[in-house]
């Protein structure tokens, strides 16, 4: 088997050599998750570091303690609620101090939701009052769906670790919450049709609504937006402009299928990660047998090459709100309706990488224009950026589906 080293060899070795035939020489920096030395070694020589080594409770937090010790910015595609919280207890100050700026969930966790439900909470008019928006996941394949066993690991860790993210919850104070015309959305029922798109929809305990919860407490407490180091004039206006057309809303996320059968799969799968991840020999069988336990959706190989160029998703975007925000406070129902959809290639290894390396390139090009340093979430960020732009020019698309009168 060839080393990660190799492999970006041979990878740099394939591109295009210039007009002397000379092909790439870029460095390779070398560094051991579970050696501090290294990892600031590493973090001395660089503008950013895109960490992808997950579960990232695991791995993750030694790379970002040295990312803030050395003044280097940090992304990564991390979907763990507990992990991005710690990270922000412990190095949100000293990140500040340092020019550090550390985002977790750069990748589809969970930066196609925050920008979504941006896309959609925008489409309301300045009058209107926007309430709820409930995103419905779909996965699709002309063959099969498999997903990176990381993700499916991260999952399993989540449930073992679920009551150390309530200690911390508590130990810190409560998010700033924004104000929200109306009542909160109803409970709803466990299982969901929603016809009008075709799916029927079970509620999927993700990072996406977590993620989006924090950029919404950012924006209460920031609410033209958090100012950039030495941002130009045109950038102040520019992210003014933004946040000001950007409506809080309760938001929640479900997992979809076409049909009843797919949903039945997705319960199941949850049902074995929640019960069996709670004690040790459990968890030792989800981890040795993902495919069994996951249902085929996990293997410890992946999917392959044909199976990650055939799927695809689609995250619908339903959001419910007031034609006139002062009809809210008259005790009425939401009367209106705006449906927005992202689409995509597949998840894992498609859109994750593309929007990673897109945060990227607006770190390193537009850093003047964004804050100094903290532990922050994606949205409050990367809203203003041209993000959702450079996501399109890379096959991920942003649209406007329906403007209808609400039926709830």
């Amino acid at each position: 088997m060839l080393s990660i080293t190799a492999i970006i060899r041979l990878f740099l070795h394939k591109q295009p050599a210039d007009s002397s035939g000379i092909h790439p020489d870029v460095s390779i920096l070398n560094a051991d998750t579970s050696d501090p030395e290294s990892l600031h070694r590493l973090a001395s020589q660089s503008k950013v570091i895109l960490n992808c080594v997950g579960p990232f409770r695991l791995y993750g937090e030694g790379v970002v303690s040295a990312c803030v010790e050395m003044g280097c910015d940090y992304l990564d595609i991390c979907g763990e609620p507990e992990f991005m919280e710690r990270m922000e207890a412990l190095y949100h100050e000293k990140a500040g101090e340092k020019g550090s700026l550390v985002i977790s969930a750069c990748g589809f966790d969970s930066v196609p939701a925050e920008l979504g439900l941006m896309f959609n909470s925008r489409q309301w008019g300045s009058n209107s009052g926007l309430n709820r928006v409930e995103a419905y996941l779909s996965l699709e394949s002309r063959k099969r769906i498999v997903g990176n066993v990381g993700t499916y690991e991260s999952a399993v860790l989540g449930v073992a670790n679920a009551r150390k993210l309530v200690e911390l919850r508590r130990s810190r104070p409560r998010l700033c919450r924004p104000v929200i015309p109306g009542p909160p959305p109803p409970k709803g029922p466990t299982i969901e049709h929603q016809k009008e798109i075709g799916l029927w929809a079970v509620k999927l305990p993700s990072a996406d609504a977590i993620v989006v919860r924090r950029t919404l407490a950012n924006l209460t407490e920031n609410p033209r937006g958090i100012p950039g180091v030495n941002e130009t004039p045109e950038h102040v206006e520019k992210r003014e402009a933004y946040w000001s057309t950007v409506k809080p809303a309760h938001f929640g996320v479900k997992i979809s299928s076409k049909s009843l059968l797919g949903v039945f799969r997705f319960i199941t799968v949850g049902a074995f990660i929640g019960i069996f991840g709670k004690f040790s020999f459990g968890r030792w069988l989800l981890l040795k047998f993902p495919s069994i336990f996951s249902l085929g959706w996990f293997r410890k190989k992946g999917p392959t090459e044909e199976e990650v160029e055939s799927a695809t998703f689609k995250m619908w975007f339903l959001g419910h709100g007031y034609s006139d925000a002062s009809l809210a406070s008259q005790g009425q129902k939401p009367d209106m309706k705006i449906v927005t959809r992202v689409t995509g290639p597949e998840i894992g290894y498609l859109t994750t990488p593309i929007v990673l390396v897109q945060c990227a390139l607006i770190l390193l090009s537009q850093r003047e224009n964004l804050p100094k340093g903290g532990v922050f979430p994606p949205g409050i960020i990367f809203g203003p950026t041209d993000l959702q732009e450079r996501m399109q020019q890379n096959g991920i698309s942003f649209d406007v589906i329906s403007r209808n009168p609400s039926s709830s």
